[in-house]
């Protein structure tokens, strides 16, 4: 029984979790100060989707290991997010003094999109992105929502940051091709 228990938990520690809000649900618009290429912004979530589809990825701390190699994925996609119609904006509640510093790094986001601060979790909360060991710092949480505010695709895991680029791409394109 013990043995049981056991793969039980190991499974459950290796198996992506998945995010709470789920594709057809309503995204909660927001309105953030962040940075993209070392200056001061404010990211409108509304303002973004008039433009086109929003990848929007929670990461769990800037400047940090895994986050860093998620941001790199994404500056490195970037391109390919915009010849989509896609704006890419990445959201954290960790580690907000580093901000400014990554959004221009050439090895983290090189300035191509936008990272916004989340004091206290307060949007991580909305998207149920919130990281469960530490549950001030969001999750690495990412999202593809349409122009309509509906999401459209959602992912989540920890463990896995570069996939959070596939996957959101192929949901941009997904999306788009539907349209």
């Amino acid at each position: 029984m013990k043995r049981l228990a056991l793969v039980t938990a190991a499974a459950l520690v290796a198996t992506p979790a998945f995010a709470a809000l789920k594709a057809g649900d309503k995204a909660p618009d927001f309105t953030a100060s962040g940075f993209q290429a070392g200056k001061a912004l404010t990211f409108s979530l509304a303002d973004a989707r008039k433009k086109g589809p929003v990848v929007l990825y929670f990461f769990p701390a800037a400047d940090t290991a895994g986050c860093n190699i998620e941001a790199k994925a994404f500056a490195d996609a970037t391109e390919q997010f915009k010849a989509h119609g896609a704006t890419v904006i990445g959201v954290t509640a960790g580690n907000l003094d580093k901000l400014q510093k990554i959004s221009s790094d050439s090895d983290k986001c090189s300035g191509k999109f936008p990272v916004a601060a989340d004091p206290g979790a307060k949007i991580a909360k909305q998207y149920d992105a919130l990281l469960p060991a530490k549950p001030d710092w969001s999750d690495r949480t990412s999202y593809v929502i349409a122009p309509n505010g509906q999401i459209v695709h959602a992912y989540t895991s920890l463990r896995e940051p570069t996939q959070h680029v596939s996957q959101t791409l192929d949901a941009v394109k997904a999306w788009k091709a539907k349209k």
